[in-house]
This record gives C-alpha cells, sequence and structure tokens, in this order.
C-alpha cells in the first residue's frame, strides 16, 4: 500500500527539514502542493503501480479555503483510493518562534506590519482545526535539527501498520507541559527526593533516586491504575488508527519523580509486541536558576 505523508504546521517550526528527512528515507517530496491537486496527485501514485510507493507533501494552510479544501481532499482520498495518509504537524512555542524569524531576518508572510508576533497569532487560530487532525504532532521548540531528523527517522524509517509508537516523555511543570502530549500525568503527589539531600544531585535514572520514587505504597496504587488505563486505552488509540502516542509524565522540575516513573512505564510497556516504546526526559539535566 502507498503511503503518503503531509508535512504542515507553523511556519519556522521546522517543514525544511522534516521533509529533508523523509527524502532521505526515500520519500517523493513535493513542497507547497495545493490541497485540491491532491487527488489528482493520488491517481498518480496509484497509476505508477508501485513505483512511487512512499510520498510527502509539504503543505501550508493560511486560509480557511485551503483547509476546507485540503479535508475535502483526504476525505476523497479515503473514499476512492487504498493511500494511506497521516498528517504531520510541526508546532514551537511563539517565544521560539518569534526567536528564529530574529535570527533568520526573515518576514513572517502574514506579519503585514513586519512584527511576527502577529503573523504568528493569526497563523496558529487558523491551524487550530488542522492541528487536531494530525496524525504525529512535533513541538520543535527546544529541538536542534539534528534531534528534529532523528525524530522524523525514528518514525518513518521502520514504521509497520500493525505497530503502535508510544513516546513517554518526563519533564518539569516549571518549565511549561510539553505541547505534543497526548496524555498528561502530574506525580507531584509523590515525596520528593529534592528534599534529601544525598538524592537532590541525581535523576531518577539513579538507582538510590528510583527506589525512594517507587517504595512507597501510593506510588505503586497509582502505577497500578495508570497501567491499567493504559493497556485498556492502547487497543482503542490502535484501533481507530493513530499511529503515535505521547505519554508527559511530570513533576516540579522534571529531575526526579517524573524520570523515575516515566523509566517504570518503559519498561512495563515495552513487554508488548504490539507497541514500539521510546522514553526521553525533557528536564532532567536541566536546573533552573
Amino acid at each position: 500500500m502507498a503511503k503518503l505523508v503531509i508535512i504542515t504546521g507553523m511556519s519556522g517550526a521546522g517543514k525544511t527539514i522534516a521533509v529533508q528527512s523523509l527524502e532521505d528515507l526515500g520519500f517523493f517530496c513535493v513542497d507547497n502542493l495545493p490541497p485540491v491537486l491532491i487527488p489528482k496527485f493520488a491517481e498518480l501514485i496509484e497509476q505508477s503501480n508501485g513505483k512511487i510507493g512512499k510520498v510527502a507533501l509539504v503543505i501550508d494552510l493560511r486560509s480557511r479555503e485551503f483547509f476546507t479544501a485540503l479535508s475535502e481532499s483526504l476525505g476523497y482520498m479515503k473514499e476512492h483510493t487504498t493511500i494511506s495518509c497521516e498528517i504531520v504537524f510541526l508546532d514551537a512555542t511563539d517565544q521560539v518562534l518569534v526567536q528564529r524569524y530574529k535570527e533568520s531576518r526573515r518576514r513572517h508572510p502574514l506579519a503585514q506590519d513586519g512584527m511576527p508576533l502577529e503573523g504568528i497569532r493569526q497563523e496558529r487560530r487558523m491551524l487550530e482545526d488542522l492541528l487536531g487532525s494530525a496524525s504525529f504532532v512535533i513541538d520543535t521548540s527546544k529541538l536542534k535539527p539534528a534531534q528534529l531528523k532523528e525524530h522524523i527517522i525514528s518514525r518513518f524509517s521502520t514504521l509497520e501498520q500493525s505497530t503502535l509508537s508510544v513516546h513517554v516523555t518526563s519533564f518539569g511543570f516549571k518549565y511549561g507541559s510539553p505541547i505534543d502530549a497526548d496524555l498528561i500525568f502530574d506525580v507531584r503527589f509523590l515525596p520528593n527526593p529534592h528534599y534529601i539531600d544525598h538524592l537532590r544531585p541525581n535523576t531518577g535514572q539513579h538507582p538510590d533516586v528510583y527506589d525512594y520514587v517507587m517504595k512507597w505504597p501510593e506510588t505503586q496504587q497509582f502505577l497500578a491504575k495508570l497501567i491499567d488505563m493504559l493497556q485498556f486505552l492502547m487497543p482503542l488509540y490502535k484501533r481507530e488508527g493513530k499511529s503515535q502516542v505521547v505519554i508527559g509524565i511530570g513533576c516540579t522540575g522534571g529531575k526526579h519523580r517524573s524520570v523515575a516513573i516515566a523509566e517504570y512505564l518503559g519498561n512495563v510497556l515495552s513487554n508488548s509486541e504490539t507497541e514500539r516504546i521510546r522514553v526521553s526526559h525533557r528536564d532532567s539535566d536541566r536546573d533552573r536558576p
């Protein structure tokens, strides 16, 4: 079955890097294809008799008309073709996007007066519906180009239809919640190793910190309920066609409790043959001055 990946999202969030990464994986890439042409393009893919099996389209949607055209085109493909389609939405915080525009000295396409923030806010409003329709959201705020490329390659290099990709990430609430998380769990109710002098310098990956977080009855009760819920949800997400689930585990600083819980979830969920599990720790190596 041919696969079509649509790369879209906020201007300045990394669409160029994403499509270049897919091109490295052997995707046939087209930049800025009008959504109304997608059905015709889909026909060409099917008529290629398998010669064009992986296609990536970069689409910028800056008007309601474009979003309507995309929705209609995707509906047509689902009804009249056998092509598998996935939308990848790249996002970043307003602050990061403004900084990127300042560094590049480029003008935001929707900023009439040259002030990028107004253009960014207008574009974000226009893309709200599309963000909700995306099957894969990547927050590039804290990603270097090489890390974004790694995300894309990890997602599409060995992807199988029958496999659900689960990304468990720890974070600190004082640095903000991850905007690409599908599920967020707050573990700040657990006893905090930060207040134990010999544990404070280490992260939740250290055996002493991990054991401290895990030894409490409330931790074990919480994990039992959480695992039960996730094992219930994962098959339902998969049945609905979701290819990736991002689970955020947050504590105050993202260094101790959330890291330990994320490590535990990664170990437990990795026993499944129907999910690919990845664990990362967004804030474990940073301390606010």
